[in-house]
């Protein structure tokens, strides 16, 4: 079933257009993410579904209500559409309580009594903030904060949850944990969620399916290790990380597994195999993704596999990071990136050999 489904949707302001022809499909129950740079268009698309802002073209749908349709003149109030939001700020009140804080949905939509304190305090209880119920609200930390406003926005049991950043403003390992929370909750109830963030390991551990956005159109949708690891273009691939993309000419093409291609590509004093999506013509110019993981280090003129791509190099520079060292090589084709184990036995200066298999290496033709 569709939770969510918009139609040639845009938004203009002025001369500026800010979303450029969205169709997406949002299934039931569903986390997805909308990834991008700021001024991507991924707020204001979350915006207009919300009914904060009104599309120029197009139409949303919410489950089978038409909340906006440009071309005939319909628009549904942002407060008719049973939708639950989430802001980066949280918009905590600080003159209430925590239990009045989630109660005001109910209030506004003036529910009895006996009835708001049922469920207040049942949502409370699903985000571990029941004990915290007569709490002021200047008085919790800001991941209590942030899962008060998840308890109000979900306490009128909305069709739709929406997220705007909602774990920007907390430090990196509060972060990760209130993020893992949250998507267990989420699973848990079967919620549909929209969430919008400009962090791809965010994106990557939260969502169920990746919209990735750039200058108000859509690049790519698809699950997060699809999106990682098999992008369709080179700007999706510099998205994430910092990638490894070798200019290469493929001389070879044919069928491989689960409707890939395996490819046979050239480059700069290298040679090897790669997949790809479609079959690719010999002679096409191609980026060939390899992901810094992806790369194994070894003493210069290891033995390598028969099916793996391989350079020779000389290590110019490592950044320790705790658990792994970020590695730059330079090699007769390019410097590559690579990340190793932290207690990898390499210095600046050694002689390497890298090698990474055809299945992790991704050919990209536009």
């Amino acid at each position: 079933m569709t939770a969510v489904l918009l139609e040639n949707v845009s938004r203009a302001f002025g001369a500026t257009l800010a979303v450029d022809r969205v169709n997406l499909k949002v299934e039931a129950g569903e986390f997805l993410t909308l990834l991008g740079p700021s001024g991507c268009g991924k707020t204001t698309t979350l915006r207009m579904i919300a009914g904060l802002e009104q599309n120029t073209t197009g139409r949303i749908t919410i489950g089978n209500t038409v909340v906006s349709d440009a071309d005939r003149s319909i628009f549904v109030a942002a407060e008719r559409r049973r939708l639950g939001m989430v802001f980066q700020s949280y918009a905590i009140w600080p003159h209430m309580t925590v239990f009045d804080n989630v109660a005001y949905p109910l209030r506004i939509r003036r529910r009895p009594a006996d009835e708001i304190k049922q469920r207040v305090m049942r949502t409370l209880d699903l985000v571990e903030m029941q004990k915290y119920a007569e709490r002021p609200a200047p008085a919790l930390s800001g991941g209590q904060q942030q899962r008060v406003a998840i308890a109000r926005a979900l306490v009128f049991e909305p069709e739709v949850l929406l997220l705007d950043e909602p774990l920007s403003n907390l430090d990196a390992r509060l972060r990760t944990q209130t993020g893992d929370e949250f998507r267990k909750l989420q699973k848990r109830l079967g919620i549909t969620s929209l969430y919008v963030t400009h962090d791809q390991e965010e994106a990557m551990a939260l969502s169920d399916r990746v919209v990735v956005m750039e200058g108000g159109k859509i690049l790519q949708v698809g699950s997060p290790e699809e999106i990682y690891q098999r992008p369709g273009s080179r700007s999706v691939a510099a998205f994430f990380g910092s990638p490894n993309l070798l200019d290469a000419e493929v001389t070879a093409s044919q069928p491989a597994d689960a409707g890939y291609f395996r490819l046979d590509v050239a480059g700069r004093n290298w040679r090897g195999h790669c997949q790809a999506a479609s079959r690719i013509s010999p002679g096409t110019r191609v980026g060939v993704l390899v992901r810094p993981e992806c790369i194994a280090l070894t003493a210069r003129d290891a033995t390598a596999d028969a099916d793996s791509i391989r350079w020779d190099g000389r290590v110019k520079e490592m950044i320790f990071r705790g658990s792994r060292r970020s590695i730059a090589v330079e090699t007769a084709a390019q410097v590559l990136r690579v990340e190793a184990p932290s207690q990898q036995p390499v210095a600046v200066g050694d002689s390497v050999t890298l090698t990474t298999s055809a299945r992790t290496a991704w050919a990209i033709e536009s």
